[in-house]
């Protein structure tokens, strides 16, 4: 995962000096190449221990490991797209459309950049080996793992996903280290489903956790973490952007699944062609 992501991930988290630093790293990366610790404090306004503070909150051992992460994300990293502007009461329909385009198209690309492939092999590994599945989520996270839910279905897997909290946390509360839950939370803080996750936990109950990235109580509980994010700039797409990236993970991680079980995709196949037949006849 490159410096940018994790900087824009763990953007609200930071301090006022941490904030400093990372938007200095994110619009000078350039100039950290010729710099020392002692030189970016001066340069940003803050002391040298908010720079080594910094780039261990990042997950560096010291400033010199950040320095050399931010020259290979400069090197490596394909710039995401950026949100043109926020969408407005007197938009075209064209301009509303280019501006939906290009947000979904930038978390598209941080939510790509943000999951890493060992994390989605070992979510499809728990799912392979799951007697049974429960997917919670509230809101738009709902509808998200009711998706996913019906998909996993479609391979044989027993998913179910109720969108009322109560009825989740009652299902969790009868699963345990053969099952599984899926904990789908923007924010990683919804009550409800971190309420689930933490009772999945105390059983002994492998959880997958789909949010934001960055320590939080459903990240918290989990065996596996995916995440999603949705563009901060936007907040009056951010419930539509959320979706968009949540429904990305969940493909990823169905269409893996899908290649990694040959009598899932038996099922699948089997599925969609008596389905066919049905709209046919």
């Amino acid at each position: 995962m490159s410096t940018f992501v994790k900087i824009k991930a763990l953007r609200k988290s930071f301090s006022s000096s941490e904030a400093k630093l990372a938007d200095f790293t994110l619009n000078s990366a350039n100039a950290i190449r010729d710099l020392s610790s002692i030189e970016l404090a001066k340069v940003v306004g803050v002391s040298q221990s908010s720079v080594v503070k910094f780039a261990q909150k990042l997950g560096y051992k010291g400033f010199p490991a950040f320095k050399l992460a931010v020259i290979d994300a400069l090197n490596t990293e394909t710039p995401a797209p950026k949100l043109h502007g926020k969408i407005t009461l007197n938009d075209s329909l064209e301009q509303i459309a280019e501006k939906l385009l290009s947000s979904k198209m930038a978390v598209l690309s941080e939510t790509k950049n943000l999951n890493e492939a060992e994390a989605v092999e070992q979510a499809v590994s728990l799912l392979k080996n799951a007697k049974r599945v429960a997917l919670c989520g509230l809101g738009g996270s709902a509808l998200v793992a009711k998706d996913f839910a019906f998909k996993l279905q479609k391979l044989g897997i027993a998913a179910i996903a109720d969108a009322d909290g109560h009825a989740q946390l009652a299902y969790v509360s009868t699963l345990g280290k053969d099952d599984l839950v899926v904990a789908i939370s923007e924010s990683g803080k919804t009550r409800e489903v971190a309420e689930a996750a933490s009772q999945a936990k105390a059983n002994g109950c492998p959880v997958i956790a789909v949010t934001k990235f960055g320590a939080n109580p459903v990240a918290d509980c989990a065996t596996v973490n995916l995440y999603s994010v949705a563009e901060e700039e936007s907040i009056r797409l951010s419930s539509i952007l959320a979706r968009t990236a949540q429904d990305f993970v969940i493909d990823i991680v169905f269409i893996a699944l899908t290649q990694a079980t040959r009598p899932g995709r038996k099922l699948l196949e089997h599925s969609n062609d008596v389905v066919k037949a049905f709209r046919e006849s």
